[in-house]
């Protein structure tokens, strides 16, 4: 089995004495059949029209083949008993027909111990079976399989594929595809069982006796045919554009909530509801499409079952009028057609289910069966950081555009060298740093951290060995605790309050308080820090790669939510966390990065000056003409 091995029946943990039949027991037994975080995650295959689908449904399937196998004849048991009981009742109303009432017990007792055991035992048991591998193994299990092993791909996925969709979409089909390709899974698996069994039981029973009793059943299974022919395959497209529409309705109104700050402070909710109304108004008339189909389906079933019903007991009388048939076999005919109907329903139902799921999974797919946008090269090594020079050589880099941004850069930062990147927005810093980090790769040229390619290594080595403060500071809606080692994430308390101390974040995170009653370091901060003031969740972000304790750090404006008292106070903390570091520096404000061994001037894409705060005023080129404008036309060197 691939990719791990998912717990199959017969293979779970149990004592040595097997499970035990009592309800605690054997719902755990069951339940522990399948562990879905417990099987190796493997990556789905990757969408290719509809052979894909069928490789992405068999990677999974074959990860619990063991339990659907069990299903499988489950559903057979089940289907056999049923069966059975068409020809109990029509075999009942014989006896009672035939014998005598006070000896029909005494002769007939042995088949009517055997119809009750049927009745109270096997089929009891054979449903019980079925509804345990269902319930307690599948349902839940494979479902969170498919959950498990989709966000485990969709993760590892690049910054730019999180960029270009909206995160409530990909989340709704990451939860969606695991229950409707379990659902179309079970439900496949069990219909194929009563389709044969019932079907060829039925048609076989009724011929054995009077051939022409079998062909209203012949006529209604060639309607049953064509009726799933015309309605499966558009009811399965509808599906797939519900599922599209939901989806992108999801994506809307998880959008507006997670920028609520911004529409609040523009007043834009007219705005908003305009937006998802757009999207509502485009879901409804799609459901709507999807019920008319499916209303249609319900009327055509309900007809041709009608029509099975009145054509079996019509032949069935018929023939009994005719001397032909027993009273037995209209008193069983007519139950089975009866019966058969409400299969055809279930079975119709489910066949219908099945192909609406498939449309989900499909349109699930679209996120989840997706290439790796940058994967790890296949030799990739592990990034090795002894001195942390860093060289750019050549690069250029432009987003696809023949613009471009970064234009044939050359850049070396010798080992513990401290840099401030300076330039107007635009000018290429943030992508310089992004491409450092791996989160793009480099039209042309190449990045080396100690002689090492970052092309050739892991991607989460090369961000181990990097700690970086941005401007736009998010953190997780977990404690303050865990945001703060979320670098290291063994640290112990000591540690993270020592990181919070040099951060200057102490003295505001022992005051707060969340909705839980939580306090200190274990209070929650809300979604993306929203509880925290700016300068609170820059402070933490701080904190967070002091105890990261990377050899190269990145600042990108790592000070600017700050006030000028707590900035002054930080930096001297900074300046210690520096040390020893191959440092990189962003800054607008050309104060805070005065003091950095050496300073890099950026214009379009390309370095224009370089050198030290002093070398630069001197020089009077670009950079003076910026600190001359943000000094107010003081351009003292910074001590």
């Amino acid at each position: 089995m691939a990719g791990g091995s998912a717990k199959q029946p017969g293979h779970a943990a149990v004592d040595a004495t097997g499970p035990r039949l009592y309800p605690g027991r054997m719902f755990r037994y069951f339940e522990n059949l399948l562990r879905p975080t417990e099987v190796s995650p493997e990556v789905p295959p990757t969408e290719g029209g509809r052979q894909g689908l069928v490789r992405f449904y068999l990677h999974f399937i074959r990860q619990v083949r063991g339990l659907l196998v069990a299903l499988f004849f489950a559903g057979l048991l089940v289907a056999l008993m049923d069966v059975t009981i068409p020809v109990m009742i029509g075999r009942v109303v014989e006896l009672v027909g035939r014998a005598e009432p006070a000896v029909i017990f005494r002769d007939h007792w042995h088949e009517m111990l055997g119809m009750a055991g049927v009745m109270l035992v096997l089929r009891p048991a054979a449903l019980l079976l079925r509804v345990l591998i269902t319930n307690q193994a599948v349902n839940a299990g494979m479902t969170n399989l498919v959950r498990w092993q989709s966000h485990w791909h969709v993760v590892r996925q690049s910054w730019g594929f999180f960029q270009n969709d909206f995160a409530g979409r990909i989340a709704n089909r990451v939860m969606q595809t695991g229950p409707s390709l379990r659902e179309s899974v079970v439900s496949a698996t069990n219909a194929v069982w009563y389709i044969i069994v019932y079907g060829t039981s039925a048609v076989g029973l009724l011929a054995s006796i009077d051939l022409r009793l079998a062909l209203p059943m012949l006529g209604w299974f060639c309607g049953y045919v064509l009726m799933l022919r015309y309605f499966v395959p558009r009811m399965r497209d509808r599906s797939r554009a519900m599922s599209e529409v939901r989806s992108a309705l999801t994506g809307r109104i998880v959008d507006s909530y997670t920028n609520i700050l911004t529409v609040k402070l523009f007043a834009r909710a007219r705005d908003e509801d305009d937006f998802v109304r757009e999207s509502i108004d485009e879901h409804t008339t799609t459901f709507r499409r999807q019920l008319r189909m499916t209303t249609r389906y319900i009327l055509t079933l309900n007809l041709i079952n009608a029509c099975l019903i009145v054509g079996t007991g019509a032949m069935a009388i018929w023939l009994w009028r005719m001397g032909e048939v027993s009273v037995g076999t209209v008193a069983m005919a007519l139950p089975l057609a009866w019966q058969i109907s409400n299969m055809a329903g279930w079975v119709g139902d489910n066949v219908t289910m099945i192909f609406e799921n498939v449309g989900v999974v499909q349109e699930g797919m679209r996120s989840i069966a997706v290439p790796r946008q940058m994967p790890d090269a296949p030799d990739a090594k592990e990034l090795e950081v002894s001195k942390g020079e860093i060289r750019f050589e050549a690069v250029r880099f432009g987003y696809g555009t023949e613009r471009g941004v970064l234009h044939d850069l050359n850049l070396h930062i010798r080992p513990g060298e401290r840099v401030g990147l300076v330039g107007h927005s635009g000018a290429g810093k943030s992508t310089l740093v992004n491409l450092l980090l791996n989160f793009h790769t480099p039209e042309a040229g190449r990045i080396v951290i100690d002689g090492q390619d970052i092309a050739r290594v892991t991607q989460e080595s090369l961000r181990t060995q990097i700690a970086m403060v941005t401007q736009d500071t998010s953190l997780l809606h977990r404690s303050i605790r865990q945001n703060i080692a979320y670098g290291r994430p063994w640290a112990s308390d000591a540690e993270v309050r020592a990181a919070a101390d040099q951060a200057e974040a102490t003295e505001f995170i022992e005051l707060l308080e969340d909705w839980g009653g939580r306090r200190g370091f274990e209070a929650h901060v809300g979604e993306r820090g929203v509880k925290l003031s700016g300068g609170q969740r820059q402070r933490v972000a701080i904190a967070r790669v002091i105890l990261k304790d990377a050899p190269i750090l990145v600042l990108d404006e790592a000070t600017s939510a700050l006030d000028s008292e707590v900035e002054a106070a930080i930096q001297g903390q900074l300046e210690t966390l520096m040390k020893g570091r191959t440092v990189i520096a962003i800054a607008h404000r050309l104060s805070t990065i005065a003091r950095m061994d050496r300073l890099v001037v950026m214009e379009q894409g390309r370095i224009v000056e370089q050198g030290t705060h002093a070398e630069l005023l001197a020089a009077g080129g670009a950079y003076a003409r910026m600190w001359l404008r943000q000094s107010g036309g003081f351009a003292e060197a910074a001590e």
